[in-house]
């Protein structure tokens, strides 16, 4: 049963850091009025509440918050079951380190990609090192049926929209990453993650 709230969410229906939020709400079961923004098209009530009308954006109530790392791990306390990040301190930092790499060594190849001023010669150089690295991490999806974690978490959340991403970003993994095709796989037929998916991301596969 979905949690009734005031929440809104700015959310760009194409971009990945939006796809991260609307991921959590689904896993979370927060029903939130979800008010898709096109870049460069910013409604007045958007810039009301973030000065830098930057996408996503969350609003509960008097409370906006407005980078996607955040608006997560908000959502993660705001609404704790099922929780997204690890109890013990050790674990959690572990979580949020991965988070970092994600951010850093994968979005950034996403992002240059997905730039229409990057020139090709850039954009095909990111592409082979993001498909490479995926290819080389493969391995770590083998033993457990999240990313690093028998339970999905906030890191799962950070991936799964790069990796639905794949086709538009010209990227096809080769058959020595099966286990992080089955870990696709599975992930992407889970309910809430469908139900996260916008008009523009259906389009994508």
């Amino acid at each position: 049963m979905a949690v009734t709230n005031r929440l809104t969410c700015y959310s760009d229906p194409a971009d990945h850091y939006s796809h991260r939020v609307r991921i959590v709400l689904a896993e979370k079961g927060v029903s939130a009025e979800i008010t898709d923004v096109l870049p460069g098209k910013y409604p007045s009530a958007l810039l009301e509440v973030n000065p830098y009308a930057s996408l996503p954006t969350l609003v509960d109530r008097d409370l906006a918050l407005y980078e996607s790392t955040v608006v997560m791990e908000y959502l993660d306390e705001r609404y704790p079951h099922p929780p997204l990040l690890p109890v013990y301190p050790v674990a959690r930092a572990n979580s949020r380190l991965l988070i970092h790499r994600i951010q850093r060594d994968w979005c950034a190849q996403v992002d240059l990609i997905l730039d229409p001023r990057s020139k090709e010669p850039a954009r095909a150089l990111a592409r082979k090192e993001l498909r490479e690295s995926l290819t080389g991490v493969s391995p770590l999806f083998a033993d457990k049926p999240y990313f690093l974690s028998e339970e999905l978490s906030l890191v799962d959340c950070c991936l799964l929209p790069i990796l639905w991403r794949l086709p538009v970003l010209g990227i096809e993994l080769p058959r020595q990453a099966k286990p992080l095709l089955d870990y696709m796989d599975r992930q992407f037929a889970r309910e809430a993650f469908r139900a996260s998916l916008s008009a523009v991301e259906r389009d994508m596969r």
